[in-house]
């Protein structure tokens, strides 16, 4: 069965579909120049397959791609996979000191 990938600037939100079933969610506010991610969110039915993660890798590669934005990852699957593809940490919003 075949995924479909979509941003939804609407509804401020990227989704993961398998088939005709909603699987994922990774929702975003967009300021012009940062993608704050705040919610991750995988239907129960479908979690324990990596479907997040993978949602996040497609949503990043978009950004990514548009070139025109950074992320800040406010949601913690987010900030967890970041931590693990440190490749990826070039789109990272710079953190302000504290």
């Amino acid at each position: 069965m075949s995924f479909t990938f979509a941003n939804e600037p609407d509804a401020s939100r990227y989704t993961l579909h398998k088939g005709d079933d909603l699987v994922s969610v990774l929702d975003y506010r967009d300021d012009g120049r940062t993608v704050a991610m705040t919610r991750a969110y995988t239907v129960p039915t479908f979690r324990g397959h990596g479907y997040a993660g993978e949602l996040v890798e497609r949503a990043v590669a978009d950004i990514e791609q548009r070139g025109d934005r950074v992320v800040s990852p406010v949601c913690w699957y987010v900030a967890d996979w970041f931590a693990a593809h440190p490749e990826r940490a070039g789109l990272l919003a710079a953190r302000r000191a504290s």
